[in-house]
């Protein structure tokens, strides 16, 4: 019926795919994909994690997505602010 193990194997694939996307993938340049892979390696913890519990599974989500987009736009905005090519 529901196998637990679809959602573990996908949400390490996903987990590995976004973290080497954000160290190494095209447009590491480019915030806007930088943000992209960084959301995707937290939808695959998030995946990893629903196949233990679905609340541990959303409140991570959430709080990877939040974290995540904050630290990106901080780091952004002061390279602009040293005048730095984003």
């Amino acid at each position: 019926m529901f196998n637990v193990f679809i959602w573990l194997y996908a949400g390490i694939i996903l987990t590995i795919i976004g973290a080497l996307g954000t160290c190494w993938g095209p447009g590491v340049k480019d915030p806007v994909v930088r943000t992209l892979n960084t959301e995707v390696a937290s939808v695959g913890v998030s995946l990893i994690l629903l196949c233990y519990n679905h609340t541990l599974a959303l409140l991570t989500m959430i709080a990877t997505s939040v974290i995540c987009t904050l630290i990106l736009l901080r780091a952004i905005s002061r390279l602009e602010e040293m005048g730095a090519d984003v």
